[in-house]
């Protein structure tokens, strides 16, 4: 079980970072405080022993989403889109400043956990099976519906997003 203090520090981090994705005016800069909030919520499911849905974390949502809201937004030169007013330089330092905190926050939380001496030893949990084999039959037994709604709403934004990005032709085949 996770003592008191890291979880408020890991949350607290967890909840910056998501402000400041929420609140940052570039999007390049909102992805990346997505992504130090993802690695908040892998940290946090290392202390709590799931290792496996942690590097699920870090490799699906991490890794490849973002690298996808990345592609997307040079892609589509969402960065660029800033008016005239946003070119002031004054909120980058609050934006470097921000980071250094929470990154400090976040290794030194990391390591108090790594080094504190009685980690995992305070408290006798069940035992869960938390492995791959179990998890994929507990999602494909008792989580099926949630599982198949997941799977159409990824389909229609994929639809959506394909009925939204095609351009229009404009000459004689358009009336």
């Amino acid at each position: 079980m996770i003592h008191p203090i890291p979880f408020i520090l890991l949350a607290a981090v967890a909840v910056a970072a998501a402000l400041g994705m929420l609140l940052s005016r570039n999007a390049v800069h909102s992805a990346l405080y997505l992504v130090l909030n993802f690695m908040t919520v892998a940290v946090l499911y290392l202390v709590l022993n799931a290792t496996f849905i942690a590097m699920v974390q870090i490799t699906v949502y991490a890794g490849a989403i973002v690298v996808l809201f990345l592609f997307v937004i040079m892609l589509l030169g969402a960065d660029r889109l800033r008016g005239a007013a946003d070119d002031v330089r004054g909120g980058e330092r609050y934006h470097r400043y921000a980071a250094v905190l929470l990154a400090l926050v976040l290794i030194g939380v990391f390591g108090y956990l790594l080094f504190q001496n009685n980690l995992g030893t305070t408290g006798t949990g069940p035992s869960i099976d938390a492995s791959p084999q179990a998890l994929g039959m507990t999602l494909f037994q008792s989580y099926v519906f949630p599982f198949q709604v997941t799977g159409v709403l990824l389909l229609a934004a994929i639809t959506g997003v394909v009925i939204f990005g095609h351009t229009k032709k404009r000459g004689k085949d358009n009336a």
